[in-house]
């Protein structure tokens, strides 16, 4: 198991080795940041001061290996418009991000795991058809109209719950959390659904499709062969049967959640890390761009292999499989 991890390490550091030069050279080969950083109207004093202080004199070499060497340090460079460090602005909104994110994602899971089993172990049945059908239209229907569609139903034409922002938070630990109020889940409850709505389809159709097939196995047949009730062999054989790839597909949409949740964070106009890399992105704020797909890559990477130690805790021959 040991020698795994350590195997699984080094790949992951070869990888961000990679992406971190082809993340710098592409954002760096787009643009020039001069015309935002610099007012037409500036002198040429001003005007070479300010590309001194950015390191933006250097060759495209130089400003990578001073961004390595500072990466190390912690220092993933200073914001061109908040003018504070990017690390600091990206820690200030990542808790706006992570409880939008994992409400959505925990909730998706909790909610399709169980229906995707009924369906797959009553597939003939009025309600499972019916499940389905609503998992296509998860699948169908793009996440920015479901968003407007739900923003015009329940806020604008019922009046029940607010169109955007975070509402009141609480903090804990020193970090602001809108999950400690009721305001804050009044906030929270469109844009974590209209986030959760595809994620809820994927773990529906997952989980039906490995219970079908689950439900035709040698063990299913033994277990009912032992007595075991319908319940207990749905709870302690099929749903630990599928869990594998429930986890990899948890941990896969998990990462790729926390990073796109740009299209639902611009809509809902939620303080996220989605809404601030939009508007880097407008304003060509290079440093906030290149922390955040650094940090975006870093985050896959971590999550793939916590989903490898996952494989080894649920499947013993998985542990076996290493260990020979």
């Amino acid at each position: 198991m040991s020698s795994f991890l350590l195997q699984r390490i080094l790949q992951g550091i070869v990888i961000m080795a990679v992406m971190s030069v082809i993340v710098f050279a592409g954002v760096y080969a787009i643009g020039n940041p001069l015309e935002v950083l610099i007012p037409p109207e500036a002198t040429q004093d001003v005007r070479a001061r300010t590309i001194a202080r950015f390191g933006l004199d250097k060759s495209l070499v130089e400003q990578y290996f001073l961004f390595i060497s500072n990466l190390f340090q912690g220092d993933l460079g200073q914001s061109y418009i908040y003018n504070e460090p990017v690390l600091q602005l990206i820690g200030n909104r990542l808790p706006a991000t992570l409880e939008l994110v994992l409400t959505a994602v925990l909730g998706a899971t909790f909610i399709g795991v169980p229906l995707g089993i009924y369906a797959g172990y009553k597939p003939d049945s009025v309600t499972a058809r019916t499940i389905m059908a609503v998992s296509i239209l998860g699948f169908s229907v793009p996440t920015f109209w479901v968003g407007l569609i739900l923003i015009l139903t329940f806020a604008v034409s019922l009046g029940w719950l607010p169109s955007g922002g975070r509402g009141d938070t609480a903090e804990l630990f020193g970090i602001d959390w809108s999950i400690f109020t009721l305001d804050g889940w009044s906030h929270l409850i469109l844009p974590a659904t209209n986030l959760a709505l595809f994620k809820l389809a994927i773990m529906i159709r997952l989980a039906r499709a490995g219970t079908r097939e689950v439900m035709l196995s040698d063990a299913v047949k033994f277990a009912r062969a032992a007595g075991l009730s319908e319940t207990t062999i749905l709870s302690r054989h099929v749903l630990k049967l599928i869990s594998i790839p429930i986890v990899t597909v948890f941990g896969l949409e998990l990462a790729s959640t926390l990073a796109f949740a740009v299209v639902t964070e611009t809509i809902f106009s939620w303080p996220g890390v989605g809404k601030l890399i939009i508007d880097s992105i407008k304003n060509l704020d290079r440093p906030v761009m290149v922390a955040y797909l650094i940090l975006t890559a870093g985050l896959f990477v971590t999550i793939n292999l916590c989903v490898d130690i996952g494989y080894a805790v649920l499947d013993p021959r998985l542990r076996r499989g290493r260990a020979e």
